[in-house]
């Protein structure tokens, strides 16, 4: 599977590109500001319906003007399949596949899988839980329409719980009767969300730590530990057990939106032990065996998208990388640099095929 055809209009400092695509390897070089992510960005939304930078879609529109879109035509097995994507100040975002706009956007999610390596992954280890969930879900939900849609009614119950404490607050009441009601929906879809999670990481992490193993320097234990209330009891006990601390902060205290994923290495966090090159090879590693794990699961090879990599990683790291590259693990390849003579060397070194791309202030040659 890859992406022939780009084609953006009014896409962040876009008034209109049209890019053909090479299967292979494609480079964006050029100044920093110049638009190259912006172009990966808009294959990210192709292939998960948001925007891989900013997820509010109307702050993707180029300045002062109305509206974007983005189209691509992507070949499948013997398929060329349009995909069309449209936002307008005011209006729905509209998902069309050759012509055919989707009911619900996540009949999509999953269809043409692509996988980011970004300086901004380092955010999975230095911010908050509901980063790392995020993550987790969005490789699950790639392969697993039923967990999709658990989590999307999950995130519908535990809004409208929250909005029935706070309005039983503001009234000075407490209805048990009512929160039962968003209880016993919450309980059971929280359990088939915390058992999928389980089931995935027990199979994830070992490929998560080969991958480390053959990016870092040396083989060292790491671990992705998940940690969840579900872990030790059932969730509808847990929110009877809560059940004053919720009334009091208006807010449920319980339940997987709590879950978290513990990045260590040799028995402690990551993020306070680790080195700055330890960490680096533990983001990559996350992101190769989440790409690993789509290609199998879903029976197609994702499009590989490097953002600004090689001027953050050391030469060894980039070594490595390439290796991959040159061994047809991945696919299509799409990455951008700054220097173009370092992006030629890279690939000519590894007798790798690459059509490169100059891009400046929003133009593509």
């Amino acid at each position: 599977m890859h992406l022939q055809n780009l084609h953006l209009v009014n896409f962040k400092n876009y008034v209109e590109a049209d890019i053909p695509l090479s299967k292979g390897i494609n480079c964006f070089v050029g100044n920093n500001g110049a638009g190259k992510t912006n172009i990966l960005d808009a294959v990210h939304y192709l292939s998960m319906c948001k925007s891989y930078m900013n997820v509010v879609d109307r702050q993707n529109i180029k300045f002062e003007e109305p509206f974007f879109v983005i189209q691509g035509e992507w070949q499948k097995e013997d398929q060329v399949i349009s995909i069309h994507c449209a936002v307008k100040t005011g209006s729905k975002k509209v998902f069309r596949r050759n012509k055919k706009e989707y009911e619900k956007l996540a009949d999509h999610i999953g269809q043409f899988p692509a996988v980011m390596i970004s300086p901004y992954d380092r955010d999975l280890i230095s911010e908050g839980s509901d980063l790392r969930r995020k993550w987790m879900d969005g490789i699950i939900s790639q392969f697993d329409r039923k967990y999709l849609d658990d989590i999307v009614k999950y995130s519908k119950v535990l809004a409208q719980r929250n909005a029935l404490l706070k309005n039983m607050a503001e009234h000075r009441l407490f209805d048990r009767e009512s929160i039962e009601v968003w209880n016993v929906q919450m309980a059971e879809l929280g359990h088939r969300i915390h058992d999928k999670r389980k089931q995935f990481l027990e199979a994830f992490i070992p490929v998560f730590q080969k991958h480390y193993n053959s990016i870092g320097n040396v083989s060292e234990l790491v671990e992705l530990n998940y940690r969840s209330q579900l872990n030790e009891r059932p969730l509808d006990e847990l929110l009877l057990e809560f059940e004053r601390k919720d009334a009091h902060t208006r807010y449920s205290n319980a339940g997987t939106h709590k879950d978290d994923l513990l990045f260590e290495i040799k028995g402690h966090p990551v993020k306070k032990f680790g080195s700055q090159g330890q960490q680096k090879s533990f983001i990559i590693a996350l992101r190769l065996a989440q790409y690993e794990w789509l290609k199998q699961k879903l029976g197609v090879t994702p499009v590989l998208l490097l953002d600004d990599i090689f001027d953050k990683l050391d030469h060894d790291r980039v070594k490595r990388l390439m290796t991959l590259v040159a061994d047809h693990f991945f696919g299509q390849v799409l990455v951008t640099d700054t220097d173009e003579d370092r992006v030629r060397q890279i690939f000519s070194s590894n007798d790798l095929e690459s059509k490169i791309f100059k891009v400046a202030d929003g133009a593509i040659e």
